[in-house]
């Protein structure tokens, strides 16, 4: 399958980002059964995350397919169509996902989510201007759609 246009052919994608404690990697389906904790524990805290309002995501699911939305995941990137990651804390623990996608605005480059597990809470907003500043600095997006982060 060949590439698309959302990052330039010679944009090497990073494979692993670390901000202090929290590293993240592509996800994949060796992520699977940590993933699948990680989010069916926070279902509630992950639709009041901003970027996620409407409700829709997350819906449950079983674990088999789960593996398979961890499977398009890694295709996606792969194929350079979109790029999440999970995010991984000081223990190597699934603690939540970074997803950068195409936007469906037009002046927009890049629509970006996270969400952290509710027992890591505190991780959001941190997780929020770590990722804020990866895109800016290191990824070629002149405009990114990122729901800001309130303080606490």
């Amino acid at each position: 399958m060949p590439p698309t246009d959302f990052v330039p052919p010679d944009f090497a994608v990073p494979t692993e980002a670390i901000f202090g404690d929290l590293r993240l990697v592509p996800l994949g389906p060796e992520h699977n059964a940590a993933d699948y904790a990680a989010w069916t524990a926070s279902i509630d805290h992950i639709r009041a995350t901003p970027g996620f309002p409407d409700g829709s995501w997350p819906t449950l699911m079983s674990l088999s397919e789960n593996l398979r939305d961890l499977e398009r995941h890694a295709e996606d990137f792969r194929a350079r169509r979109g790029f999440t990651y999970t995010v991984l804390d000081a223990d190597g623990e699934v603690i939540g996902c970074v997803y950068i996608y195409p936007s469906r605005d037009e002046p927009v480059d890049a629509a970006v989510l996270s969400w952290v597990r509710v027992d890591r809470s505190d991780l959001d907003r941190p997780l929020y201007e770590a990722v804020s500043a990866w895109l800016q600095n290191d990824w070629p997006f002149a405009t990114i759609a990122y729901d800001e982060r309130v303080a606490e």
